[in-house]
């Protein structure tokens, strides 16, 4: 008999759920919130407005992915224009780059001089570039880099872009170059839809739930439920115990549920490795403890609709200011604003956990954020009417020059406890996108589901094109995104 746990109701855990509720697997899924499902891709409210936390586009070039959207929401998933900007200089920049925008906005001088360094990167490029900073640079030029890379990164991460692995530039931005940002802007992609003429790529469509990414978790429960599985809320994981074969869990609150043959854990990678009873070898715990992770706060401002900005959400390279994203969260669906005369922005604050930033007063970071998007000039603080504050610890896992020893070190150590499958962005240590996420759940259900192990869930999001284009997998049939094959 099989009987899985999971650990953490986030897409990751969820997915798994639900595929193997489908298949009559035992499921019993531990949440050590009270409230929300979702993790990171859940959606709060406020005095009826919805936000995301972090802006979670649903586009998969996994044809798998996509349907399982579908199966879950049907008719609740609007198709949505996307659109991003880069506020630098005082000036905003359409993004992906417009190449004679930008030409414009820099000015004539300083357009030939980041042509001239793109050039200088191209003909004498760092060899085996080991940092983010060396690999932009080889991409883009020195100059460039500085203007639309350096700024914005280093408030992302904390840490300056030589100490950030190149894996992580490799990851989000592979495939993408001046030159071919020049030539999609001299000659963009016109491949439309057939039926309705919407462009079907994720630069100019994606499609996104009603009331926000929530909708799509919260409505995984109810069939999760249906299918027999138990979801239990407020139920953190203290321990996980393996002996004779079968696991056992320990709960935060001296609970102990027992028999498990599997255990999915979607909990940030150096919260569960002490946890795991027989302890890993020192190696492996010592590791888990050296992970790093940044954290972020959202900043809601609730105010008068004054057509400010339609974009979903605008990166800000501004230095002089310290929100590093502004969402809009009107464009990414009507629905979660109630009142149309009415806006509501998101201001993005990325810090660690204890930091200055993340341990201010509510009031004192309402008041920043008020000051910075009048700064910014996106609107004034006299149509601002309220303000809410949301803390999402460990947002991000760090790819700093250690990380892929640590991980490999753990992953050596965890060849020793059978049925034990770490799944989603924290739960690899991955900055997996969500697809990428769900494609870890989907991999391990299947492995469970079939009783061997016909897939490697770490190969996945190893070869991911360029998330910002492509061809959606339920349109064009592609199934090939972070797709592993059998082992």
């Amino acid at each position: 008999m099989k009987k899985v746990a999971i650990i953490g109701a986030g897409p990751a855990g969820l997915t798994a759920a639900y595929l193997l509720g489908k298949a009559n697997v035992a499921v019993t899924v531990f949440e050590k919130d009270p409230t929300y499902v979702g993790g990171i891709s859940r959606t709060e409210t406020y005095k009826g407005f919805h936000f995301d936390i972090g802006g979670h586009r649903f586009f998969s070039k996994s044809q798998e992915v996509e349907d399982f959207w579908t199966e879950i929401l049907g008719n609740e998933m609007l198709e949505r224009p996307r659109s991003s900007r880069i506020f630098y200089n005082n000036n905003f920049f359409s993004y992906p780059l417009v190449a004679m925008e930008a030409l414009l906005k820099l000015g004539i001088f300083q357009s030939i001089l980041c042509v001239l360094s793109y050039l200088q990167a191209k003909v004498f490029p760092i060899k085996n570039p080991k940092n983010f900073e060396e690999w932009v640079t080889n991409q883009f030029g020195k100059r460039l880099f500085n203007i639309f890379f350096k700024t914005y990164t280093e408030k992302v991460w904390g840490i300056p872009c030589n100490e950030i692995s190149a894996d992580w530039a490799a990851q989000r931005i592979k495939g993408l170059s001046l030159s071919s940002a020049i030539w999609n802007a001299l000659f963009p992609n016109k491949n439309k839809k057939k039926g309705d003429g919407v462009i079907k790529t994720l630069i100019d469509s994606f499609r996104y739930p009603k009331s926000g990414p929530g909708l799509m978790w919260e409505t995984c429960v109810e069939k999760s439920k249906a299918l027999g599985v138990e979801i239990l809320m407020d139920k953190g994981v203290k321990n996980i115990e393996l002996k004779c074969d079968l696991w056992s869990v320990h709960t935060s609150n001296n609970e102990v549920l027992d028999g498990f043959s599997h255990v999915l854990s979607s909990a940030p990678m150096r919260e569960l490795i002490p946890c795991i009873i027989p302890a890993l070898p020192q190696k492996s715990l010592t590791a888990a403890s050296k992970l790093g992770y940044r954290d972020f706060l959202t900043v809601v401002l609730i105010c008068k609709d004054e057509d400010a900005f339609t974009d979903n959400w605008i990166y800000i390279h501004d230095p002089k200011v310290k929100v590093g994203r502004v969402q809009n969260f009107k464009s990414w669906s009507p629905y979660m604003v109630p009142d149309p005369s009415m806006a509501c922005y998101g201001l993005e604050y990325f810090c660690f956990e204890g930091d200055g930033l993340w341990t201010s007063s509510n009031e004192d970071l309402i008041a920043l954020g008020k000051k910075e998007i009048s700064q910014i000039g996106l609107t004034n603080e006299n149509s601002i009417i309220d303000g809410y504050v949301v803390r999402q610890p460990k947002a991000y896992p760090v790819y700093d020059h250690d990380y892929k020893e640590h991980l490999l070190a753990i992953r050596e150590g965890l060849e020793f406890y059978p049925g034990l499958y770490l799944v989603g962005r924290n739960g690899m240590h991955k900055y997996n996108n969500q697809d990428h996420s769900m494609m870890t759940a989907m991999l391990a259900a299947k492995n469970i589901i079939s009783g061997s192990q016909l897939y490697d869930v770490w190969d996945v999001n190893e070869d991911a094109e360029y998330h910002e284009g492509g061809d959606r997998g339920a349109e064009s049939g592609i199934v090939g995104r972070a797709v592993p094959g059998k082992v």
